[in-house]
This record gives structure tokens, sequence and C-alpha cells, in this order.
């Protein structure tokens, strides 16, 4: 019993230090890397999988949401505190997601469902170069169909179907395109996924009036919607704050993710700028924004890198990122 017990501390103990880094690189050289992160208006994948038969009403209304929140994601990553500036960037999210996305994939990793997005390396590059970045924030949303099972408000009944989600991922490029960070990662193991919203929902209220042994799927109302991915979040006492709940929830996630991969005694250098920015001469200006709260400070410019030609490629867990000379292939 003795031994059974050691054992089971062991795998627990290997299975949280493994979950501590949720890079693509290890968490030391994200944090010599990346001093200044932009962080890209909030793309929505129009030609995603959203099946709502209201969709043309419903893109505008999400793709306002997701601009009224932008805010909200630069916030929790300057909580982080591994960044000496977070800078928004202000181009049209339609036209940068048009110029930037090269495909969409569906994913099944760890049974979690999602839409990887892989981006044109050449271009992205260039972005980062125009913006005088480290590293780039890209954070899409998009629709998925995926099965799940849902209980009715008793928990007596319940519906296993297929069910229209919108969802929500994020990745950090580096400035040689090379994926350094990405939400969901599973390299954690017990990462949860949660969705932005179900569009859809069971009636089970009509199959029960009707004795019908039939549950029928319905879409949720435009207002419906809007009202559920605008809720604001309560405090410990029940109050309401002016955080959303559910945009607050999946950018706290992010930012934790980030966060807890870097050592609380390197957060601390890096809070006392004890951490040397890498690069060469120069200091680079910020993208231009209203928001004078997160104006980026003056640091020294990373050390710029020829855009390449070729797509960028992910990452294997643990592996070094390529050098500068090498061209980086999808």
């Amino acid at each position: 019993m003795k031994r059974l017990f050691v054992l089971i501390f062991l795998i627990a103990v290997v299975s949280f230090g493994c979950a501590q880094n949720h890079f693509n690189i290890p968490a030391d050289n994200f944090v010599s890397k990346v001093k200044v992160i932009g962080v890209a208006p909030i793309f929505l994948d129009a030609n995603s999988d959203i099946i709502h038969p209201d969709k043309e009403i419903l893109l505008p209304i999400i793709s306002g949401i997701n601009r009224k929140y932008d805010s909200l994601l630069i916030r929790k990553l300057q909580g982080a505190g591994i960044f000496y500036a977070v800078t928004p960037l202000t181009d049209d999210p339609s036209q940068l997601f048009t110029s930037l996305m090269a495909r969409r994939e569906k994913r099944d990793d760890a049974g979690v469902q999602y839409n990887k997005y892989f981006w044109k390396n050449e271009e992205l590059v260039a972005y980062l170069k125009k913006n005088h970045l480290d590293a780039v924030m890209l954070v899409v949303v998009s629709g998925i169909s995926k099965n799940n099972r849902i209980f009715s408000s008793n928990l007596l009944t319940s519906l296993e179907a297929d069910y229209n989600f919108l969802t929500m991922t994020a990745q950090i490029f580096g400035t040689e395109g090379t994926l350094l960070w990405e939400y969901p990662n599973f390299r954690g193991h017990l990462l949860p996924y949660y969705p932005l919203i179900n569009l859809q929902y069971p009636d089970f209220s009509e199959s029960e009036a009707n004795l019908s042994g039939a549950t029928k799927l319905r879409f949720k109302s435009i207002d419906g919607i809007r009202r559920v991915l605008e809720k604001k979040k309560s405090d410990w006492m029940l109050q309401e704050t002016a955080e959303p709940e559910v945009y607050g929830r999946l950018f706290e996630e992010m930012g934790a993710l980030i966060r807890d991969s870097i050592s609380r005694k390197t957060r601390e250098k890096i809070r006392q700028g004890a951490v040397p920015a890498p690069g060469t001469k120069g200091t680079p200006q910020p993208a231009a924004t209203g928001d004078k709260s997160v104006a980026a400070p003056a640091h020294t410019a990373p050390k710029e890198v020829a855009p390449s030609s070729a797509p960028h490629e992910e990452l294997a867990p643990g592996a070094e990122p390529p050098p500068a000379s090498e061209t980086v292939q999808q």
C-alpha cells in the first residue's frame, strides 16, 4: 500500500511538472526572446462551421463584441507579468485575417475538437517587422460542430447530438514566424477547453409537454447569444462586476497558462527590470493606438530577421526553434 501511495505521488509530481511549460519552446527561451508582444484584433472566421440560420445577423454582432473586449485581453496579458510591453494593434480584423490566414484544420487532440490555424509565413514575419514586435498574438473565434451530451435542468433527461459551437483559439508567433505558444495546448494533459458559446440547445420542455420521445435541437436567438456573451461576472459577494464572464474566463486562462509556465523568481526579475532585453541598438516605436494605458515603454529592439517566403511550422514539444538563417517549412 505504501509503495502504491509513493507511485501515485511520483506520477502526480511528474504530471504537474510537465504541465508547467505550455510553450512550444523552453520557458526561459521565451522570456529572453519576447519583451514586446503585439496583440492583433480578435479575428472572426466567418467561413468556419457556423450554421446559425441568422448567420448574417450574428456575424457583425460577434465581431462587435470581440472589439469590445480586446482591451480586456491586453490587461490579462499585462497581468501575466512577463512582458515589458503589451501593444494593441489597430488593423481592421477582417482584412488582416484575410491577408495572414493560410488554412484552417479541424483537430481532435486528447479527445478535444477545435480549429487550428496556419498562417502565411512571409506575411506574418513582415507584419512583425512592420510593428517592431518580438512576438504577436493571434486570437480567432470560429464555429465548429461536435458531439456533446446536454442534460435537462432536473438532470433526469439528456440529449447527445452534434451541437454547433463558437470556440476561441490563440497562438503566439516569434519574429521568424515560429510558433512559440498556443491555446489550447495539450502538453499539460489536463487542460480544460471551454467553448465560447453553444449556439444550440435541446428543447426538453417541448418534448415533455407533448409526451414526445424525441427532443428537438433549436438555435438560440440572436438576443440570447448577445446576452450570454455580455453577461457580467459576479464576485464572491455575488455582486456584478465590469468583467464579462465568458470572455473573461478564457482570457484569464490564457494569461494563467503563460504566467504559470514562468518561474516566480524569473517573473520577479522581469518586474524589477533585471532581465536584459536581447537584440541590437535602436528603440522601435509601438503600433499606433488610442489606448494610452497600454502604450509600450522604450526597450532594446530584438534583432530583425529577414522575412522568409516559406510557411511556418509549429515546433515539437521541447524542441529548440531553428536558427534565423534556416527556412521554416510547413
